[in-house]
């Protein structure tokens, strides 16, 4: 059976968690939980797979997160001249990933929704 995914964002991880339970029941191959900011070095809430029941962050795969600090002193808001408004995400910085079986995809919608999650 072919398999959908969804990207949705939350705005604590508490939010995305809750969900994430209710998600389990329906068929799910894949689910993450990540926070991401302007250069990527709040590192991630969780990652689970619920088939292996490996904890994993995202962080595994990227580029080394040494190189954030080099962003962040790049920036026109690092600079004494700026008036600093060029800030990161705000608000929704919370993503929830989920792969799902195509028949459970549209409930999983649902569950996301009903939950508060912008999809």
């Amino acid at each position: 059976m072919p398999e959908r995914f969804i990207l949705s964002y939350f705005k604590s991880p508490e939010e995305a968690e809750g969900v994430s339970r209710k998600l389990q029941a329906l068929r799910v191959v894949e689910l993450s939980i990540d926070r991401f900011s302007k250069y990527g070095g709040n590192g991630p809430v969780q990652s689970i797979n619920p088939v292996t029941g490996n904890i994993a962050g995202m962080a595994s795969m990227t580029a080394d997160r040494n190189h954030t600090g080099i962003l962040a002193a790049a920036d026109t808001s690092a600079s004494g001249m700026s008036h600093g408004g060029d800030g990161g995400p705000t608000g929704r910085d919370i993503l929830l990933t989920v792969v799902v079986e195509s028949d459970s995809y549209d409930r999983a919608l649902r569950l996301i929704e009903e939950a508060g999650g912008f999809i």
